[in-house]
């Protein structure tokens, strides 16, 4: 057995012994500093060339020993930069639902507006719906609140027993989901839909609320609503509601009346809440929403923003698919 080949056997031997990465260097410069045979130089040709000397095979395997990338240790944890805090004592403090708080209003509305969502994802709903664990919640207009309600139906969902859910920010114009959540802003949506290569692994985000998972809006792009209406955000949809058959998703769509992208995503989906938000919203603004959603088999309404008429109250209007809704909700909140 050459020198090299002994040098190469001993850096194996060696990651598997330490089971972690090798450094490389040693075994390099032991391999350069050992003495190897110079072959003799070839005669020139009859044209009078000189051949072009060959530099020793041990320098080029001494160099890509050198330059090989370490492999991680088994065992090694997920890249952290997939991993995010939220901070919930925050949250909670501006009305958002964190698991394990103190009973709250706001906790008991959710948990009343996400049942007949969930009853129709488990398939015990009056009739089964395709892809009912894809779930969009939406608006009129901006400013109604549509991103405060998608999070707090997330995050409850999420605190159910049996369902993770993943949380979409599909509002690529006006991504909000993570300033609210306290978040910096994070590769997502956008950079699957634009750069080859990137699949929705690679910019997951776990969080501390156990069973949810965010993605976000991603890197800004000028032509965010045509992505959006592509074939690419098509076979991503597809590829969500059947790998994932198993997870509920919410998307933080944009507004129906003021961008185009949120009617074509909610042709695949099988369940859209639209909030409304109380003594503003127009009748016919809601009117005219509901009909660019025609065609979607469950449509929920959600009435935002209401004042409670006394103690104890709820403040909602109660009907299954019309004024499920809550209280004291920011009027910033979008």
């Amino acid at each position: 057995m050459s020198i090299i080949e002994k040098a190469v056997e001993r850096l194996e031997q060696l990651q598997k012994a330490t089971a972690a990465p090798v450094d490389a260097e040693p075994v390099a410069e032991e391999i350069k500093a050992a003495p190897v045979a110079t072959p003799a130089a070839a005669p020139a040709s009859a044209f009078g060339e000189q051949p072009v000397r060959q530099a020793p095979v041990t320098e080029a395997l001494a160099a890509a020993v050198a330059a090989a990338p370490a492999q991680p240790a088994p065992g090694t944890p997920p890249s952290a930069a997939r991993y995010t805090e939220i901070d919930l004592e925050r949250l909670q403090s501006i009305g958002i639902v964190t698991p394990n708080a103190p009973r709250s209003l706001i906790g008991d509305e959710f948990r009343i507006i996400k049942r007949p969502l969930l009853r129709n994802v488990q398939g015990k709903g009056a009739s089964a719906i395709q892809n009912a664990n894809l779930i969009m919640i939406t608006s009129s207009l901006p400013g109604e609140g549509k991103s405060f309600s998608s999070i707090n139906l997330a995050i409850s969902m999420a605190m159910e027993l049996d369902h993770t859910v993943l949380l979409i920010d599909a509002d690529v114009s006006r991504p909000s989901v993570l300033n609210i959540l306290g978040l910096p802003p994070k590769k997502g949506l956008m950079d699957v839909l634009t750069t080859p290569g990137t699949k929705l692994g690679d910019v997951l985000l776990r969080t501390n609320i156990e069973k949810l998972s965010l993605l976000p809006a991603g890197t800004p792009h000028p032509r965010a609503t045509e992505l959006l209406a592509s074939d690419a955000m098509i076979n991503l949809l597809e590829e969500l509601a059947e790998r994932y058959s198993d997870r509920i998703i919410v998307f933080d769509s944009p507004p129906l009346l003021v961008t185009t992208e949120s009617r074509v995503l909610a042709t695949h989906m099988g369940q859209i809440v639209m909030v409304v938000e109380s003594n503003k919203t127009t009748q016919a603004a809601v009117k005219q929403a509901l009909s660019t959603i025609e065609n979607c088999p469950v449509k929920l309404m959600l009435l935002n923003k209401t004042l409670h008429s006394g103690a104890g109250s709820y403040g909602y209007g109660y009907g299954y698919g019309y004024g499920y809704g809550y209280g004291h909700a920011p009027k910033e909140n979008a």
